[in-house]
Parts: structure tokens; sequence; C-alpha cells
């Protein structure tokens, strides 16, 4: 590992003993976060301490102890996973806003106005935020963030998070690329095959990413899909 690039202290404390390794913040917050991330892009050691900024190295005895293993990739991912990151101003304030970008984008893509059943637009969620005074939580995961945050809009502004289901046709040659694009897109609720070759499916996807979806439906049918939405729940 390159010794070249900053590190930031990784930490828990289990039955009154204090444990640290030192990891790279951006990949540690990605893999807290749920991101496939090798546990060896997070390490910037492999070593675990008492205390890192005194060179103090934990005990095997005390490893094995709390964590049942001597593995530092093992004890590296109960840390990330249960434990806190010491973070500075400029790496926190960084981060921060990197959550903050990822929960409007959710809200953006799940939420719609009730009321004209339309996706909402990211600077109009963002608006509504600064005006309700809203942060994000650096600890918290983005999704179930985003949906507090939207019971929180939903005081002030039509919002709430919904699904549509979208009923497509797309012509014989287009079928088959359409049906893989549909399956990674949404999920396919019901498919017939009809007797011109033609497809027609049911693809249930988060309401607000409707005009996404359909985008990427006409792309891979050269603009000819017919595409309904059947309802938005």
């Amino acid at each position: 590992m390159s010794k070249k690039q900053s590190y930031v202290i990784a930490w828990i404390e289990i039955k009154g003993e204090r444990f640290e390794i030192l990891v790279r913040p951006e990949s540690a917050f990605r893999y807290k976060e749920g991101e496939k991330v090798e546990i060896d892009e997070v390490l910037w050691s492999d070593t675990v301490f008492k205390d890192s900024k005194r060179a103090l190295k934990a005990s095997p005895e005390s490893l094995r102890k709390a964590f049942g293993t001597e593995d530092v990739r093992v004890i590296a991912e109960k840390i990330l996973k249960e434990g806190k990151i010491q973070l500075t101003e400029e790496e926190r304030r960084k981060l921060l806003e990197a959550k903050r970008r990822k929960v409007i984008a959710y809200i953006t893509r799940n939420a719609i106005d009730p009321k004209t059943k339309l996706p909402i637009p990211e600077q109009r969620i963002e608006a509504a935020m600064e005006q309700a005074g809203i942060s994000v939580d650096l600890y918290k995961d983005a999704e179930s963030q985003a949906i507090e945050i939207v019971s929180k809009l939903a005081r002030i502004m039509p919002i709430k998070i919904a699904k549509a289901l979208l009923e497509i046709t797309v012509p014989s040659d287009a079928a088959g690329r359409a049906m893989a694009e549909a399956k990674r897109l949404g999920e396919v609720k019901r498919s017939e095959w009809l007797k011109d070759g033609s497809l027609r499916l049911e693809l249930e996807i988060p309401a607000g990413a409707q005009v996404d979806v359909m985008n990427k439906v006409q792309e891979v049918a050269k603009g000819r899909a017919m595409i309904n939405v059947k309802v938005v729940t």
C-alpha cells in the first residue's frame, strides 16, 4: 500500500477497550455506505492499534478477546461497519456534500408531485430542503435519510415516494435488447410476445425515473417504442 495517501482513524470501543485502524477516508465511507470496495483499498496500514498516535499496537490477546480473531481484515470490517471514523473539517465537508447530493438524487428518482404525478427536479428538492432547514447526517445511509426527508418536505410541498407502471411495446427487431434493458431499469411485472414478434411488457420503476427510463427504452428501440404510464401509486 502507498503511504503517500492521507489517512484518518477509524475506531471502536469494545468492553471499555479502544481499537483503532488507519484508513483512507473516501474509501472507508464508500465501504461504510455498503458499496463494493475491497478492504485492502480501505486500509492504509495492516495494524490494529490501541493508540495510533502513540504507535501503541493492540496485543494479539486483546484482539482475540474482543473480535475472536487476529485477522486484521476481519477486524477492520467490524470497525468500519460498527465503529466511527475521525475526519478533518475539509474531509468532513467534502464527504457531507457527496452524501447530500446522493440523498437529493435518490429523492428525485423515487419521488413525484402527487398532484401532477410528475417527477420533481433536483433544484426544487434542494431549495425545499434549504427552506425547511433540513440537513443530512454523514453517518446515516442515504436511502433511509431520503425517505425521512420526504416526509418532512411533504409538510411544505406536494411530494411522495411512488412507483410507476409503464406499458411498453417494442418492435420485433429491438425486442430482445429492450427486454434486457428493461430488466436493468426496473422490475418486469408482465411480458408478452405478440404475433408479429413485437414485445409488450409492464415495467415497474421508481416514479421519478419515468423520463430517464422512457428515453433509454426509446434509445434501444430507435424511437419506435410505444410507452404509456399505466399507473402511478
